[in-house]
């Protein structure tokens, strides 16, 4: 098995100022949000969008995702389904106890408006750069995309 190589000071270094400068970005874009997200708790945009870019999925693989009893994200699916944004299809005819979990209209509009929320509060923030810092954004994207692959 190979070995990885030492992490140098400076890795830990931008380490420690993009996990603080990333933590404080998405606190405020949840406090935004979360203002005018419908009553939506976080968790459950989170599980909403998780519906909608795999439609069918069911409760357990939700809950396995997410690593939470099956029990917990069932109460969530319920009150997802009590407020009209998710409902379930018809039961799978392999296993009849299993059915799928699929966005409503009403859902997927809810997704919509947090997601044109949170783009437009980020393009304001952007906005306010200098040209270039909007230049220096521009290129951390790339480096970005690469952290965050698995």
């Amino acid at each position: 098995m190979p070995t990885e190589p030492p992490i140098s000071p400076h890795a830990l270094a931008l380490s420690d100022s993009l996990r603080m400068v990333l933590k404080q970005l998405v606190r405020e874009l949840r406090r935004e949000s979360t203002e005018a997200d419908q009553g939506l708790a976080p968790m459950q945009a989170m599980l909403m969008v998780i519906i909608q870019e795999q439609p069918g999925i069911g409760v357990a693989e939700l809950a396995r995702l997410e690593n939470v009893r099956g029990a917990t994200m069932s109460g969530h699916v319920k009150a997802l389904e009590a407020a009209g944004m998710v409902e379930r299809s018809a039961p799978d005819p392999q296993d009849r106890r299993r059915s799928g979990l699929q966005l409503t209209e009403r859902g997927v509009q809810a997704i919509k408006a947090l997601r044109d929320r949170r783009r437009d509060w980020m393009a304001r923030r952007i906005a306010r750069l200098t040209p270039q810092q909007l230049d220096a954004l521009a290129a951390a994207i790339g480096p970005l995309n690469e952290i965050a692959k698995p």
